[in-house]
């Protein structure tokens, strides 16, 4: 039996206000802690960003010119993504305090007037996780990578292979301590990341100091014209540019952890600052010594504090990562509860944060996908251009599912959402142009790795749409089942039976099997439907819906948000205040375990009915899922042919 994600009731059609569930806390704690967590990945994009500037574009010349435009370019598309569009206006777009692509959904499912539109969300967020996969894969490796990569500065002799080693054994630490949870060293990151971005910003000022003209190119003026005079080279310069706004995407993730006060005060007062002054300082640098664009962020540094410069650097990025790994556990959770992906082994590395968990399969499968990519590209400049495709995309479906947001929850006029959405779309459809260029040199790795998740999690949720016809085709409503009862007889058993249905007015497989061959019933039987909700949480007066049905027959409808952690036995107790009185740990819980078979004929292909088969064969038991008491359970095999 699978949850299925249903719109809520037209009472859920505003903006969710602020509710238990929001991070409580004084604002400069929280916005510490938002350093770390939230502006690990952007935080680390001085790295590498203005050096790619100049090598994307096939070695441009470092001139005044250049350097200005280039630097203007950066400024503003941060400003345009990530100030304006998420920190001042999708953070607003809470949904109980929580934030990220399927809280936006959840919005957007909300208030869809429109039949069919809800499928229509689901399948960008499809899109959107799939891409968001594909950047969890590259953000390790181009930054690890990066960071390592200051030895090379400071050894210049060395072999690109140590480097390579180097980052491989920090990749494989990183993973292998997932298991462990991030709380115990989740306390440094932000006290860490606060000593990067000081680092970052006092490293830039003192060479603004030096080249304070360097400060001019905050005009448009100088973006504009870069642009308009350099059209051959636009696209590719662009393309790099890209690289500062990586990570935008988790100042909306992480709201629920922090808040939009914390980020937005995190964001605005320290870490915009820094980073502004980091990358002008580099452009000062290059302005004055034109060869330090082969790598200006390492060359700010003086000889003394190169070393300790790559440490920190090394630091910074291994926590850049673990937000990404983080955010990846947290996103299969979320399509988990949605019904979008199989049921995935979870486990809890905290007994005080819900948040925290760890999922295994997720976890080696990025391992392994970081391995190959740092091994085959060997460089960040190699992966740079596999980087971006994947974010912009990520950007560009939260601008669409935004706009449904603005006009219909937000009650914007058509000629507001327009130019806000439009502008915004025309600088990210110009950035994803830009990374479109790349895909031969590297790009295609985010386009294949999207493409596979998009086909797996496609198939999952057509092969579930099958089996549900399957099932309700030869299923019986209750009114049937309850008026053929009525010519049977069948010995009534003392107890409790719990039969898991996902459907709301049919009568489940598992109870017609269990008379069917057993020929007993028992004196209480629960039909029960769990259904998740396009909100992150259901409180616990709206969490269960009990209605009699006559002759010991009960229907119970239990809900869950999307963030909630499904316990049918809690929701059961729930049920007393509802006339239902049982105790959940003498109830005996039937589960119907299918055996998935090929048919003849199918409206899926053979490939995808195998993946299909394979997926549901490698989901975990509804009965761990749910939490229910194995010594309870009774599972009833049947064989379903799709």
């Amino acid at each position: 039996m699978t949850t299925s994600a249903q719109t809520p009731d037209s009472q859920g059609a505003a903006a969710a206000p602020a509710n238990e569930h929001a991070p409580h806390g004084a604002l400069a704690p929280l916005a510490i802690g938002a350093l770390g967590v939230v502006f690990g990945d952007i935080g680390t994009s001085p790295l590498y960003t203005f050096r790619e500037a100049f090598h994307g574009a096939g070695e441009l010349m470092a001139n005044p010119t250049h350097v200005f435009g280039i630097l203007s370019l950066i400024f503003w598309t941060v400003t345009i993504i990530v100030s304006f569009k998420y920190a001042l206006l999708i953070l607003r777009a809470d949904n109980q305090g929580q934030g990220g692509l399927l809280a936006l959904i959840g919005l957007a499912i909300r208030s869809a007037a429109k039949p069919g539109r809800r499928e229509k969300f689901l399948a960008l967020g499809i899109v959107g996780a799939a891409l968001f996969y594909g950047d969890g894969m590259i953000t390790p490796a181009i930054s690890i990578l990066s960071a390592v990569e200051g030895l090379k500065i400071a050894q210049p002799n060395l072999d690109r292979d140590w480097i390579v080693a180097i980052t491989i054994i920090i990749v494989i630490g990183l993973f292998a301590i997932q298991s462990r949870g991030t709380g115990a060293v989740g306390a440094f990151f932000g006290p860490i990341m606060m000593i990067w971005f000081t680092t970052l910003g006092v490293l830039g000022l003192l060479q603004i100091v030096g080249h304070p003209e360097i400060l001019l190119a905050l005009s448009p003026h100088y973006a504009l014209s870069f642009l308009f005079h350099n059209i051959g080279i636009a696209f590719p310069v662009m393309g790099a540019v890209l690289l500062a706004v990586t990570g935008a995407e988790a100042l909306y993730a992480d709201l629920g952890h922090f808040g939009r006060k914390p980020i937005q005060a995190s964001w605005f007062v320290f870490v915009l600052p820094c980073l502004t002054l980091n990358y002008f300082g580099q452009g000062a640098l290059v302005l004055a010594h034109p060869e330090a664009v082969a790598n200006p962020f390492y060359l700010l540094a003086p000889d003394w504090f190169l070393y300790p410069l790559i440490g920190l650097a090394t630091a910074a990025t291994i926590i850049a990562s673990q937000a990404v790994i983080s955010g990846a556990f947290s996103l299969s959770w979320q399509a988990m509860r949605m019904g979008v992906c199989p049921r995935l082994l979870i486990t809890h590395t905290s007994a005080h944060h819900q948040g925290q968990i760890y999922v295994p399969q997720i976890n080696w499968l990025l391992m392994i996908c970081v391995l190959l990519l740092v091994i085959g590209f060997k460089s960040s400049s190699g992966l740079a251009n596999a980087y971006g495709i994947a974010v912009t995309g990520t950007m560009i479906i939260d601008t669409i599912i935004a706009f449904f947001v603005f006009r219909s929850l937000w009650k914007w006029s058509v000629q507001r959402t327009v130019i806000v959405c439009g502008f915004i779309l025309l600088v990210e459809a110009s950035l994803l142009g830009a990374s479109l260029l790349k895909v031969l040199d590297g790009g295609w790795f985010p386009l294949l790795i999207g493409a596979i998740i998009i086909f797996i999690l496609s198939t999952w949720m057509d092969g579930r749409g099958l089996l549900a016809k399957r099932h309700g085709a030869g299923s019986l409503t209750e009114e049937e089942f309850l008026g053929a009862l009525s010519e049977r007889h069948l010995s009534r058993v003392p107890g409790t039976g719990l039969f898991l249905t996902a459907q709301i007015d049919r009568v489940p497989f598992a109870l017609l099997h269990n008379m069917r061959h057993n020929r007993i019933l028992h004196e209480r039987v629960v039909m029960t439907t769990l259904i998740t909700e396009a909100r992150p949480f259901v409180p616990d007066a709206e969490r269960v819906q009990v209605k009699e049905l006559g002759r010991g027959f009960w229907r119970i409808i239990v809900r869950y948000g999307f963030a909630d952690e499904p316990n049918l036995p809690a929701a059961m107790r729930i049920a007393a205040k509802y006339g239902l009185e049982l105790d959940p740990e003498s109830v005996s819980y039937f589960i119907g375990r299918e055996r998935i078979v090929p048919r003849a004929k199918s409206a899926m292909s053979g490939w995808r009915r195998w993946l299909f088969i394979l997926l549901s064969d490698t989901e975990i038991s509804a009965s761990d899922y749910f939490r229910i008491p194995v010594g309870r359970i009774i599972e009833l095999g049947a064989r379903t042919e799709i």
